[in-house]
C-alpha cells in the first residue's frame, strides 16, 4: 500500500512563499515517480510538477516555472514543493501523487495511481 500525506499549506499574501511537504511510504519513495497537482474550485485538476525516481529529472507546468521547485529528501521519504513569488491564481488544493516509475505522460492525473488527501493553499491579493 502506498501512502502519501501532504502538509504545509496555508494562507499567504501575493509575493510570499510556502513549502509543501509530502511524506511518502517507503515503498512509494523507492519505486515511484512523484508529482504535485492542484485543483481550484470549479476547475479540473492540473499538473504542477513531477520528479522521476530514476535520475531525479524534474518537470514543471509553464505557469510555475521559475517560481516553484520540487525536491526530495530520501532520508525522510519526503518530497517538497517550494513555492515562491506566489500569485492569487496559485490558490488551490495541492495534491501529492505517485505513479509507477518511468510512466509516460507524467503530467496527466490519470497516470497516477496513488494520491494524498490534499492541502489548501490560499494566496491573497
Amino acid at each position: 500500500q502506498v501512502q502519501l500525506v501532504e502538509s504545509g499549506g496555508g494562507l499567504v499574501q501575493a509575493g510570499g512563499s510556502l513549502r509543501l511537504s509530502c511524506a511518502a511510504s517507503r515503498r512509494a519513495f523507492s519505486t515511484y515517480d512523484l508529482g504535485w497537482f492542484r485543483q481550484a474550485p470549479g476547475k479540473e485538476r492540473e499538473f504542477v510538477s513531477a520528479i522521476r525516481w530514476s535520475g531525479g529529472a524534474t518537470s514543471y507546468a509553464d505557469s510555475v516555472k521559475g517560481r516553484f521547485t520540487i525536491s526530495t529528501d530520501h532520508a525522510r521519504n519526503t518530497v517538497y514543493l517550494q513555492m515562491n513569488s506566489l500569485k492569487p491564481e496559485d490558490t488551490a488544493v495541492y495534491y501529492c501523487a505517485a505513479a509507477a516509475a518511468g510512466s509516460s505522460y507524467i503530467d496527466y492525473p490519470t497516470t497516477y495511481a496513488y494520491w494524498g488527501q490534499g492541502t489548501q493553499v490560499t494566496v491573497s491579493s
